[in-house]
C-alpha cells in the first residue's frame, strides 16, 4: 500500500469525484444494512448483545489495523496530532451508536429506536445552522422533510408507546451517528479515512472489552446453527460476515465517501441502509415489506435527491460541518 492508495481524490461539484463520492456513500450503507438480518438469528438464539458487537468490533478493527500502522510509521507525531479526534470517533461513531440504540432498543419497539436514530441527517442541518447562522435552503429544508416522512413510512411505529429514558438513549444514538458524519469530513491528506476508520474501531473494542470484562455487558457465545435464506449455517459464519464485511466495509467505504461528497449529502444518503436492510431481511428471515414501505422508500430517495440539488461542493460542505467542534484543537 501507497501514500496515494490512503490520499482522497479532489472532487469538484459536479466533477466524476462527487459522482465516485456518491457511489461509495451507497456501498457504504449496503454493507451496513446487511448486519441486523445477520445479527438477529444470533441474539435469538443466545448469544449476548456484548459478545456480539465485541466481535463485530474486533474482526474489523483486525482488518483495518494496517492503515493506521501505515500512517503512524509514515507520519511523525501522527497520533499527538490525531489522536483526541480518533478517540471521539470511537467512542462515537463506533461504540456510543451501537450502545444506545441497543439500549433504546431493549425500552421501545426496535421501530422507534431506529426513527429516532435516524434523525442524526436533520440534527446536522441544525447544528450547521446554529454555528453558521446561515438558515438551510427550501430545497434542503423540504428534502429533510420529505425524507423523515418516507423514514416514518417505512419504519413501522404503529402501537408505540412512549418511554422516557428510552427516547433519551436513542436521541444519544442520533448525536454519536451525527458525529460520524461530522469527524470523518474532517479526514484527508494528513488524517487518512482508512486510518480514522481503523483506530476508531480499536477504540470501540477496547471499550466494548472493558465492558464485557467488568461485567455491564454479560458475554455469551454458544455454538448454535442459524436459518439464513432456507439454509442451517454455523452461527459462528453471519457473525463473521458481519465483522469482516458489514462492519469493515461500512466504516471504510463510510470514511472515504464523506470527504468526497460531504457530511450532511453523505447523512442523507446513509438513510439507504434503512431501505437495504428491509431487502436483506426479505431475502435472509422471510420478512416481507409492506406496499407502504415501498412508498416511504421512494420518499427517502426524493428528499436525498432534494438535499443533493443544494448539496454545495464538498469544500464548502466541509468547511460549514468544520465549524460543529467535536474536540478541542491540538
Amino acid at each position: 500500500m501507497t501514500t496515494s492508495s490512503l490520499t482522497l481524490p479532489r472532487p469538484t461539484r459536479h466533477g466524476s469525484g462527487a459522482v465516485t463520492g456518491l457511489l461509495i456513500a451507497v456501498s457504504s450503507a449496503l454493507a451496513f444494512s446487511s448486519s441486523g438480518p445477520f445479527v438477529k438469528p444470533l441474539l435469538d438464539g443466545g448469544w449476548s448483545l456484548g459478545a456480539v458487537l465485541l466481535v463485530r468490533m474486533g474482526v474489523a478493527a483486525l482488518l483495518l489495523s494496517p492503515a493506521l500502522i501505515l500512517a503512524v510509521r509514515r507520519q511523525r507525531g501522527f497520533l499527538r496530532r490525531h489522536g483526541l479526534l480518533i478517540a471521539a470517533f470511537g467512542l462515537t461513531a463506533v461504540a456510543g451508536c451501537q450502545l444506545f440504540y441497543f439500549a433504546a432498543m431493549q425500552r421501545m419497539p426496535v421501530a422507534v429506536a431506529l426513527l429516532i436514530q435516524y434523525i442524526a441527517p436533520v440534527l446536522l442541518v441544525i447544528a450547521v445552522w446554529v454555528r453558521t447562522r446561515r438558515s438551510p435552503s427550501t430545497s434542503v429544508i423540504v428534502g429533510s422533510v420529505v425524507a423523515m416522512a418516507g423514514l416514518v413510512l417505512v419504519v413501522d411505529i404503529s402501537g408505540a408507546r412512549f418511554d422516557l429514558l428510552g427516547t433519551l438513549f436513542a436521541l444519544c444514538a442520533a448525536v454519536c451517528a451525527a458525529a460520524y458524519f461530522v469527524i470523518a469530513g474532517r479526514a484527508g491528506d494528513d488524517l487518512p479515512p482508512l486510518a480514522l476508520a481503523a483506530g476508531g474501531l480499536i477504540t470501540g473494542t477496547l471499550v466494548m472489552g472493558v465492558l464485557v470484562a467488568t461485567g455491564v455487558l454479560p458475554f455469551a457465545a454458544p455454538s448454535i446453527t442459524v436459518a439464513l435464506a432456507g439454509l442451517e449455517v454455523p452461527g459462528i459464519l453471519p457473525l463473521l460476515w458481519v465483522g469482516a464485511v458489514a462492519t469493515t466495509l461500512g466504516y471504510a467505504l463510510g470514511v472515504i465517501a464523506v470527504p468526497l461528497i460531504g457530511s450532511r449529502l453523505a447523512s442523507f444518503v446513509g438513510l439507504s441502509e434503512v431501505l437495504f436492510a428491509l431487502g436483506f431481511a426479505w431475502l435472509l428471515l422471510g420478512e416481507t415489506p409492506a406496499p407502504i414501505q415501498f412508498v416511504g422508500g421512494a420518499l427517502i430517495l426524493v428528499g436525498v435527491v432534494l438535499v443533493k440539488m443544494d448539496a454545495g461542493s464538498p469544500a464548502e460542505q466541509k468547511t460549514e460541518t468544520a465549524s460543529i467542534p467535536v474536540v478541542p484543537a491540538p
